[in-house]
C-alpha cells in the first residue's frame, strides 16, 4: 500500500501516530497527576493501546470482507511496538528533556497487546453482526 493510500485509508491511526511521536519529544510541564504512582507507564499503556485499538478499528472497517490477519499482525501490532521502542530511544539519544525507558517500552508493548485484544474483539463482533 502507498503513503497516498496510507493516508487516506487510516487518518484517525496517521493522527494518533504523530500526536504519540510529538507528545513524546517535548517536554512535559508538571501537573497534579505527577503524584500519582507510575502515571508515566499508565500513560503510555493508554497511549499504544489506543493506537493500536485504532489501528484495527480502521483496518476493520476498510476490510469488511477480507481481513488478511498476517497483514493485520504486522501493521496492528509488530509496527506499533517497534514505533514504542523507536520512541524511547528517540528520547534517550535526541532530546535533553526526556529520557528513555526500558520500562516505558514494556508498557507501550502491553498497551499494543491489549489494544490488538480490543481489535480482535470488535472484529469478531462486527463479523457475527453482519
Amino acid at each position: 500500500m502507498t503513503m497516498k493510500y496510507s493516508r487516506l485509508y487510516y487518518p484517525l491511526s496517521i493522527a494518533v501516530i504523530v500526536t504519540i511521536w510529538v507528545v513524546c519529544m517535548i517536554p512535559i510541564p508538571e501537573t497534579p497527576l505527577d503524584n500519582v504512582s507510575f502515571i508515566d507507564k499508565w500513560t503510555h499503556f493508554v497511549m499504544y493501546g489506543t493506537l493500536t485499538a485504532v489501528i484495527w478499528v480502521e483496518y476493520a472497517i476498510r476490510h469488511r470482507h477480507d481481513v488478511a490477519w498476517k497483514r493485520l499482525l504486522t501493521g496492528g501490532m509488530a509496527l506499533p511496538m517497534a514505533m514504542g521502542g523507536l520512541v524511547e530511544l528517540a528520547q534517550a539519544y535526541l532530546t535533553t528533556c526526556r529520557s528513555g525507558d526500558w520500562l516505558d517500552a514494556v508498557c507501550n508493548a502491553v498497551g499494543v497487546l491489549t489494544g490488538a485484544a480490543a481489535g480482535w474483539i470488535y472484529i469478531t463482533l462486527s463479523r457475527r453482526c453482519r
